[in-house]
């Protein structure tokens, strides 16, 4: 009987044809199941809560050989496609009730990635994170408990003394943010512990100073509309969300369709979760006010704009914020990404678009991006919707012109400038006699000014 291994006997590329082989083979599927995570949640012909059933019951087989991918792209997801939030959480929590332990394995590691992102001062990466880990307590993977003691640690770091003001506005603003996602389930299991901490952040903005408000203001005046400090106009908002207890009308929630699942599945505890302590080399998100241009009352019949103190409006208002943000880049594309807005049929989405693109032109100090970026987008708007996005977009310059008395000096230069660019790229019509008026005012009076920088920029 020969002492000689099978191998021995192979030919050496036989043997290094099948390790490729199956090195491919597992790239393959690698691929394969991250298309598919990705994916989930785009239009199909089958229902969502069909896929998340399909795609939960594909991962569990395949947790063997490719946990530690399966997670990371399932994190990966969670923070940069934000808007599928509760799809993804929706898909934890099935795959936590057929399997718990990688339940716990994804919960250390989503924490570890608010941690580092903390750390990282990746702020809106923290956020996205902390709304996941919030969003997994209404699919049953994590305790309420635990996730208000993380509220709470929150809340002792934006009470920190000989910080800055901006580090402790972030946390506050880190909450508030999430809680239109986890408010209801709260209110229904710790009443009064959420209640506690709803004190807690009412103290805290009592007392924040808010000596940059005026600075970051768009017009010196707030008629018709407030011009309110950020985390003052979110308060609100909670508050009223609060008033309507936790129910709001704009998050998917498709694990509802799984209670009778998700309900049945062990729940898990958050670690003890402790913010890093300040350090002078972190930079955090500056202050901002919210920018207000419409109401209900200037939109045509059709979908209700929501009310600027609804909680639908901010969350909104994000989204789109969030869409120009991820495609500024590519003009075309994020145009269509806009039109293309989930709920568009529930909003009066032109108007939500004008305005959420003149705040990011108007935000002070400065705007995020290049301010052509704006003017090429609203081009590309008023091509892809030439029926309503040229009169929406019309209807604004009209209210910007009149109210353009009390108009912060960088924002009428930078109002100039689109408008000039604008009317470039089209011909240069305007109705110009509803402007005729300002004929009669002084030549050094905004309107007539604004005029005649126009002129002057269309003509070089």
């Amino acid at each position: 009987m020969s002492r000689r291994r099978p191998h021995e006997e192979e030919d050496g590329y036989d043997r290094a044809y099948r390790k490729r082989r199956r090195v491919s083979e597992n790239q393959e599927i690698e691929d394969r199941l991250e298309t598919l995570i990705l994916r989930v949640g785009e239009k199909s012909t089958s229902s969502l809560e069909s896929n998340l059933e399909g795609l939960a019951s594909v991962l569990e087989a395949d947790l063997g050989t490719f946990r530690l991918k399966i997670l990371r792209i399932l994190t990966d997801c969670a923070i940069r496609m934000p808007e599928k939030c509760t799809i993804y959480t929706t898909l934890v929590g099935l795959l936590n009730a057929k399997n718990f332990n990688f339940g716990g394995e994804f919960v250390e590691y989503m924490v570890r990635t608010f941690k580092d992102s903390l750390k990282a001062c990746k702020w809106d990466a923290a956020r996205y994170a902390l709304r996941f880990l919030a969003d997994l307590v209404n699919c049953h993977v994590l305790s309420a408990s635990s996730l208000l003691q993380l509220l709470d640690n929150m809340i002792d770091a934006a009470n920190e003394d000989n910080v800055p003001q901006v580090r402790r506005d972030w946390y506050v603003f880190a909450i508030l943010s999430t809680l239109p996602w986890v408010g209801r389930e709260l209110y229904e299991k710790k009443e009064s512990a959420l209640e506690r901490l709803l004190v807690s952040i009412e103290v805290f903005l009592n007392k924040r100073s808010k000596k940059h408000h005026n600075a970051l203001r768009v017009w010196a005046l707030d008629n018709p509309h407030p011009q309110e400090e950020y985390l003052d106009c979110l308060w609100s908002q909670i508050r009223k969300l609060r008033q309507d207890n936790w129910a709001e009308k704009h998050i998917p929630r498709p694990y509802l369709a799984f209670d009778s699942i998700l309900c049945e599945a062990l729940q898990h505890s958050l670690p003890a979760i402790l913010p890093p302590p300040h350090h002078e080399s972190y930079t955090y998100p500056m202050p901002w006010v919210v920018f207000r241009m419409f109401d209900y009352t200037d939109c045509p019949e059709g979908p209700i704009l929501p009310g600027a103190h609804s909680i639908e409006r901010f969350l909104i208002e994000e989204h789109l914020h969030s869409i120009i943000e991820m495609y500024h880049l590519e003009r075309k594309d994020c145009a269509a990404h806009l039109l293309n807005f989930p709920y568009k049929l529930k909003i009066p989405l032109e108007y939500c678009i004008v305005e959420v693109m003149f705040s990011e032109l108007f935000h002070m100090p400065a705007p995020r991006y290049l301010e052509i970026a704006y003017g090429a987008i609203l081009i590309e708007l008023c091509k892809l919707q030439p029926s309503t996005m040229p009169q929406v977009l019309a209807q604004a310059t009209e209210i910007l012109f009149m109210r353009i008395d009390s108009m912060n000096v960088s924002c009428f230069d930078r109002f100039v400038c689109w408008f000039s660019y604008h009317l470039s790229n089209f011909q240069f019509r305007w109705s110009w006699d509803d402007w005729e008026s300002c004929l009669d005012l002084d030549a050094e009076h905004p309107k007539p000014k604004f005029i005649r920088e126009v002129m002057l920029k269309c003509m070089r």
